[in-house]
């Protein structure tokens, strides 16, 4: 299921690799397996996302850009599910915590695939591109992902309980 939703979630972005860039719509169903189904599951959904969205739609280019992709969104979704799952007594400043590391974790990571595999081509990821992709061009990203995921998470705890 979290796999489709993360097929589908693009095409509302139109497509527009900037738009894509800005709102960050495969991260939202991965953070969202990695805590509703536990860190593997959100693991092997983010890793296999970019792949498979990749080649059916040719978005984003399978090398490099679902490589680094692939190993961001697993982290992300191991990363939240871990920690969400360690401990069993869960504030919703608690998921906050959870997402915020995770997206820290997965920035790291990309930045340091990034660095690699545009190295092998030759090309320099420099740091003032790490922060400026990473993080001040995805601001309205993760402050879509700060609000979606504890509402989302709020109204399933809200039917379960």
């Amino acid at each position: 299921m979290f796999l489709t939703i993360g097929i589908i979630l693009p095409f509302f972005t139109g497509q527009i690799k900037e738009a894509g860039d800005s709102l960050l719509p495969m991260h939202i169903p991965v953070m969202l397996c990695g805590v509703i189904c536990g860190s593997k599951y959100g693991l092997a959904v983010g890793f296999l996302l970019p792949y498979v969205r990749s080649a059916l739609f040719f978005m984003p280019p399978m090398y490099p850009n679902a490589v680094w992709m692939s190993l961001e969104l697993a982290t992300y979704g191991f990363v939240i599910g871990m920690l969400y799952y360690r401990k069993t007594n869960r504030p919703v400043g608690y998921l906050y915590f959870c997402i915020i590391s995770a997206m820290i974790a997965g920035r790291i990571v990309w930045g340091i695939a990034k660095t690699i595999l545009l190295g092998l081509d030759g090309s320099v990821f420099t740091f003032h591109a790490f922060i400026v992709g990473g993080f001040v061009d995805a601001i309205p990203g993760i402050i879509l992902q700060l609000i979606l995921i504890p509402s989302i998470i709020g109204v399933i705890k809200k039917q379960i309980i």
